[in-house]
Parts: structure tokens; sequence; C-alpha cells
């Protein structure tokens, strides 16, 4: 069985415990992790503030971080097959997502590369009497919690614009699927950053995550998870005012009028609720449909629903296992409560009778006060419903205490349009849901979080502006 390791200003580090990583699709352990310690998070808390302190991120010419990183996404793609099988049987999720998470990991290498020698300050006009300028300085050290769902394609998501703004990171892998981050660092290990630069560490969130973020090193915290978890580490980071960006929780709905082109929603549905089994924070969570549609959609998408191919992820099925039993439970435990507030199950709400941590897909029609369409599920479970107007249709999108994204479906240019700019969420899909891609800002409201990820926008979250004004004198 392979064991794992962390790793902390430039070496690979074993640790006297270790965490086992559990095939979702098997339920069996086949490789283990050196589990984290409170010293193992020092250590490597050590080692990125030297690196920020020696200058030797920031010192050089920008575009030699640019070379670093592009060497970085070279050699991530280099091993994208090799991890793609194990991100597969640690996650449950099929071959070819895991494979698109490495793609997607070397294009924000790529990406962010091409920003790491345009973050540019400005001249601030003050007279003749003066000279006044900004300039953008590195946050210094970036502590960064990744989650289970998509951990090397979102931890690319964040190291990568830190990375390129001078900064030095410390990552927190998940527990529960740490293994593709490893092949992730492994790979970003050859491109040449200095020493420090980059370290991982795979540990339990309420010992090395909460040592993390109330450490006196920790210059901003990024996050990407669970609202409750979200809300500790505020509290926490409150004691030394760190700087976070969030990106937590979503309840995101889909809203169809009557002129919607079926095939075209079909098509989003598919993608949008059961990619990932649902297990995605901007996930099209509810579905609501004008009344002179909703039952042909509402046939149309169970018929959809049941046609998917359930299995494994290394057969590519349509829906894989979720990726614990853990998990399996909580999405059981929910769809049960809808049944009991008098929801209607239309297809699926059980697992599969399959080895491994299935549910089926599940679409159930429910009111928009119930639980199950007011809470986050993360799983293949989409709640339908009925509107009348685009009033009604707009207060039940808006109606939950999210605000991650939305869409919006209808052939009507002016009437999406118009609905879109009414809509309370950090981007909105018209027409396509997931439109959009790592060029797009990407981030919520409300209990969705704050802060944006992805885009030219996102490098301003790891920098932080700094004026000099100078006072002149005349005829010396």
């Amino acid at each position: 069985m392979q064991h794992y390791l962390n790793y902390v200003d430039g070496q690979w580090r074993d640790a006297s415990r270790q965490l086992e990583v559990i095939n979702p699709a098997t339920d069996k352990v086949f490789a283990t992790v050196a589990r984290a310690s409170v010293e193992d998070a020092d250590a490597a808390m050590a080692a990125a503030r030297r690196c920020v302190s020696s200058g030797a991120l920031t010192d050089v010419r920008p575009a030699k971080r640019t070379a670093w990183m592009l060497k970085a996404a070279e050699a991530i793609r280099e091993i994208a097959e090799e991890g793609a099988l194990i991100l597969c049987r640690e996650n449950g999720k099929n071959v070819d997502t895991a494979r698109e998470e490495f793609d997607e990991a070397a294009r924000y290498f790529e990406y962010y590369a091409g920003m790491a020698d345009k973050v540019e300050g400005i001249s601030v006009p003050l007279g003749k009497d003066y000279i006044d300028f900004t300039s953008y300085i590195p946050m210094g050290v970036s502590v960064q919690i990744v989650p289970w769902n998509f951990p090397v394609s979102i931890c690319a998501r964040s190291l990568a614009p830190a990375l390129a703004a001078g900064n030095a990171v410390v990552i927190k892998s998940p527990e529960v699927s740490p293994l593709g981050m490893v092949l992730l660092i492994k790979a970003i290990e050859k491109a040449g950053f200095p020493q420090g630069a980059v370290n991982l560490l795979c540990g339990k969130g309420s010992e090395v995550g909460t040592h993390l973020v109330k450490h006196q090193d920790t210059n901003q915290i990024v996050f990407t998870g669970s609202v409750p978890t979200g809300q500790r580490i505020l509290k926490d980071a409150a004691e030394r005012a760190t700087p976070s960006v969030m990106e937590l929780g979503g309840k995101s709905a889909a809203i169809a009028f009557a002129d919607v082109d079926l095939e075209q929603l079909l098509r989003s549905v598919k993608v949008g609720i059961f990619y990932n089994s649902g297990q995605v924070c901007s996930a099209m969570s509810r579905l609501l449909v004008h009344r002179s549609r909703y039952e042909e959609v509402k046939a149309a998408v169970v018929n959809l629903a049941e046609s998917l191919t359930v299995g494994i992820g290394e057969s590519n099925a349509e829906l894989t296992p979720v990726v614990s039993k853990d998990q399996q439970q909580q999405i059981l435990a929910m769809i049960d409560k809808a049944r009991e507030e008098g929801a209607n199950v239309l297809t699926g709400g059980k697992a599969a009778d399959l080895e491994g941590y299935f549910v089926l897909p599940t679409i159930i029609e429910a009111k928009d006060d119930m639980s199950i369409a007011q809470e986050e599920v993360f799983g293949p479970v989409m709640v339908i419903m009925p509107f009348d107007n685009e009033d009604q249709a707009v207060a039940i999108a808006n109606g939950t205490d999210f605000g991650l994204v939305a869409g919006v479906f209808g052939e009507n240019l002016n009437q999406t349009l118009r609905v879109a700019n009414r809509l309370i969420a950090g981007q909105v899909f018209i027409n396509e849901w997931f439109a959009g891609g790592i060029e797009t800002p990407f981030g919520g409201v409300g209990l969705s979080g704050f802060g944006r990820e992805k885009g030219q926008e996102a490098i301003y979250s790891y920098v932080q502006t700094r004026n000099i004004g100078i006072r002149l004198k005349h005829g010396v």
C-alpha cells in the first residue's frame, strides 16, 4: 500500500501518525498519508516566513515568477494521466473529470503566469509640489485550506495567483482526498520556485487547520468549504484581523421561462447537478420552471436522471459515488427529511444497490420554504418547482441565505438579461450552466462568502496597496 508524505521547506516529510485514504467506489483503504502535526504546521509556517523575508520571490524581476509558473504548468500536464487515476480512486469521480482537474490546474498556472509582471500601481496627480504613486505588495504568507470536491483544481486556483503575486503559501489538503494534491505539488516542485515558497500539509482541520488560521505568521487566509467551517475560521481570523477570501456554500437556482429551449436546458441540468455527483458548490440545485412548461420539463428532467449510467469512476460512469460514507448518509438524511416535510421524490432518493457510497440521481418536487429547497445538499439532488411570473421566480431564486451563482434560460434576451440583473449572485449564467472558465471572476455574496477567485480580479486578493507620497523642494 502506497504511503504519501507532506511537503515542508523543500523536503518531503513523514509523520508519526497517518491517515487512511478510502476508495469511495469500493469502501476499501488503498493508501495512507502522513498526518501532519502542529509541529509540522509550525515548520511549514517558518519556512514560508523565511522565504518571504529573504525576498527570494519578490527581489527578482516579476518575469522570473512568470518563468517558474510556466514550468509548473508544463510539469502538471506531464503527470495528468497518473494523477487522474489516483484522484479517481481517492475521490470517486470519473477519470475524465479527474483529468480535467489537472488540465485546469495547469491552465491556472499559465493564466496567472501572464499576470505576474503586470500587477501595476498608479501615479496620483497632486500638483507640482508632490509625487504620489501606489504599488502592490504581496500579502506575505498565504494559508490556503482546500476542500475535497475538486482538490487539485481548487488548490491551483488559489496557489497560482498567490505565487504570481509573490507570496509564499502553506496549503492544508483535505483529509478525505489528499493524494492528487501530492502529485500536484510534486510537479510544481520541478518548476524551481524558491525553497519554502510552497508547503503542503495533510492534517485534521480541527488541529492543523485551526493552528494555521490562528498562527502569528499568517498574513492571509483562503478557504473553500462549508458555511459552518468558514464561520469558525472567520471567528479565529478576527483575533488578528487576518484578511480572508471565503468561498462557501450555495443553493443556486436556474429559472426556465416559457420560451426555454428544452434540449439546451437538459444539457445544463446534466452538468449542473450531476457533474461530480452534485458535489459542486455552484451546482444547479434548484430548477424553477414556468408553469406553462412545468409538466413537460419535469418529465424530461426525471427521464434524464433515470437514464444516467451509475458506476465507478474508472469506467467513466456518468454518475459516480460520493466521496465518503458520511457524505452519503448526510445526503440520504436530507432526502428523508424532505419526505417528512411533504416533498415528493420523483426519482432516486436512495442509495444505489452497489458497493461503495452511491446515491441515485434524485429529483424532488418541493415548496420553496422546505428545508430541501433552502439548505445545501452537496449531492446529486435537484429540487424542481413551478412559478407563474417573473417576479415570483426572482423572489424564489433570491429566497435563500446564499448567493453564489444563478441561471436564466429562455430565448428572449431582454427578459433573460433583465432577470439576471435582479438575481442575488456573484455569477449568473444565461442559457448555459457553468458558462465561463478560469478567466471569469467567481465568488458569492451572503452565506456564499466574499472575495473573488479566478480571472484577473483574483490576483488583487493576494496583494495590498501601498501608497507613497513625496514632498518636493523647488529651487534647491
